[in-house]
């Protein structure tokens, strides 16, 4: 239980892999030599909000019908505009205009129809011109070399003209100077625009570092409904890249974004400064915390640089109605410690709370079953129904699952495996 042993290898989020991106260069590496890149993420605000459609595609089909439905209008009012101004349409505009059609029309200009005319110009028309070329069977006879291979004709290289050039020089790829990264954390940033680092293709026990789906689902429940978490104190378990903590602390008061891992932390403190421009406005304050899920107690070691002072714990425990975790269940004994520091918590806290959980049913063939199966999913669902049915008499907990009907408010796909549930718990 202690130690902990991951059997995949390694993995890329589908966030990363399916939506481009513009910058989707290397920015620096971090502490333990990986590769950071920026991302950028778009939030779509009222005027621009599109609805979830059928829970299937990222912009819902809408956008795409309405372009065809312009671009088919377009085309047919530039098919009817010769004839709505000339009374006719483009044929018969032809006729009445000359006195003949199209190939009438010509052959009065030129004396002959196209035919004829290219006969009298070249001395034989286009059918006799390409007769040649024909087989006995019909066909056209493709010019062959003298091996039988097919010959294609290619185009002669164009010269380009000759004139000064920079010289360039290799980048070599070394860790970012504390100067960069205070110049990067300076740049503007429009305010409906999230910047987050992050890594790609990292081994499972790194997939933290990488931003999923399921954090994008609980970011489109707190931007469409800012009512519920508005001024509230918030706990975030397994924050990865502090996605989630930001968004909400657009809307809530205090934010505890809690991982494990310095380097981890240090990436998730990073995307916290990068975004002060969505959160300050709100007022809102995030704090990067250490929160070990294998532990009992909070970290309140004073020379830890993610570590707990007594003022935080006490307001942890005082005044927070909301807990959060995004994709976080895709191992047993995870999910195991992350149920048991989620009822240890719930059991401090003198208010009740209502924890929100997203995750994303990822289907694999199984030997073992020789078929589909979702052995992670199936977990995570067992320790719900175990934590409904838990009667301590110390807390009530009430399980049900939360139907994905709000607007969605980032660029993703939300499919219909991403679920999200709502666990209330309430002090007896």
């Amino acid at each position: 239980m202690d130690q902990i042993t991951f059997h995949y290898d390694t993995v890329l989020s589908d966030v990363h892999l399916l939506l481009p991106n513009s910058r989707h260069l290397m920015a620096r590496l971090n502490r333990v030599g990986q590769p950071v890149f920026i991302s950028r993420f778009r939030i779509l605000w009222d005027g621009t909000k599109q609805r979830t459609c059928d829970l299937g595609s990222p912009c819902g089909g809408e956008k795409l019908d309405r372009d065809t439905q312009e671009k088919s209008g377009r085309g047919d009012a530039r098919g009817s505009e010769t004839g709505a101004d000339g009374g006719v349409d483009r044929d018969e505009d032809g006729g009445a205009d000359g006195g003949v059609d199209r190939d009438e029309d010509r052959g009065a200009d030129g004396g002959v129809d196209r035919d004829e005319d290219r006969g009298a110009d070249g001395g034989v028309d286009r059918d006799q011109d390409r007769g040649a070329d024909r087989d006995e069977d019909g066909g056209v006879e493709p010019p062959l070399d003298e091996d039988g291979d097919l010959e294609v004709p290619r185009r002669p290289r164009q010269r380009l003209p000759e004139r000064d050039r920079d010289m360039v020089y290799p980048i070599i790829l070394s860790q970012a100077r504390r100067d960069e990264e205070e110049e990067d954390e300076e740049e503007e940033c429009p305010r409906d625009v999230i910047r987050i680092e992050h890594t790609m293709a990292t081994p499972l026990e790194d997939v933290g570092k990488q931003v999923w789906r399921g954090a994008f689902l609980l970011a489109d429940l707190i931007l469409s409904q800012p009512t519920t978490f508005r001024g509230a104190t918030v706990l975030e378990l397994g924050a990865g890249t502090g996605l989630t903590s930001v968004v909400m602390a657009t809307v809530a008061k205090t934010v505890y974004c809690t991982d494990v891992g310095e380097d981890l932390l240090s990436m998730c403190q990073k995307n916290v400064t990068l975004n002060r421009h969505l959160m300050e406005p709100a007022g809102g304050e995030v704090r990067v915390r250490l929160l070990d899920w294998l532990r009992h107690d909070l970290c309140t070691d004073a020379d830890a640089e993610f570590g707990w002072t007594e003022d935080e714990v006490a307001d942890l425990h005082d005044n927070t109605t909301i807990i959060i975790a995004a994709d976080v269940c895709y191992d047993d004994d995870l999910t195991d410690a992350l149920f048991r520091t989620l009822y240890r918590i719930c059991n401090n806290l003198r208010l009740p709370c209502t924890t929100y959980l997203s995750i994303e049913k990822r289907l694999n063939f199984t030997l073992r079953h020789m078929d589909i199966s979702c052995e992670a999913y199936d977990h995570f669902r067992h320790c719900l129904c175990e934590m409904q049915e838990l009667r301590d008499g110390r807390t009530c907990f009430t399980v049900e699952q939360v139907t994905p009907s709000f607007p969605q408010c980032l660029l993703y796909e939300r499919i219909e495996q991403l679920e999200l549930w709502k666990v209330t718990a309430v002090p007896v």
